[in-house]
């Protein structure tokens, strides 16, 4: 994939096809993560980006239950030192 670099005020740009944002699960104005590794540019979704609204999304279909009902307690787990 190629693109160009376009000029923005005083700087440079480089738009990001519609591919490579649906890839990263990012949106218009989110925050990414720029650094050069040998000679190249990496740009990278930030860790945490998205997270509250797939929160939403998972608890609207239901999808946000935890997988272990039962929290730990001396019962549960004798042997460990409490």
């Amino acid at each position: 994939m190629e693109a160009n670099i376009i000029q923005i005020g005083d700087r440079g740009g480089v738009i990001l096809p519609a591919e490579i944002l649906r890839e990263l699960n990012l949106s218009i104005r989110d925050a990414v993560k720029m650094r050069i590794v040998d000679r190249r540019i990496v740009i990278e979704a930030s860790p945490r980006q998205g997270w509250a609204d797939a929160a939403r999304k998972a608890h609207a279909r239901g999808d946000d239950k935890l997988f272990f009902q039962d929290t730990l307690s001396e019962e549960t787990v004798p042997e460990w030192t409490w």
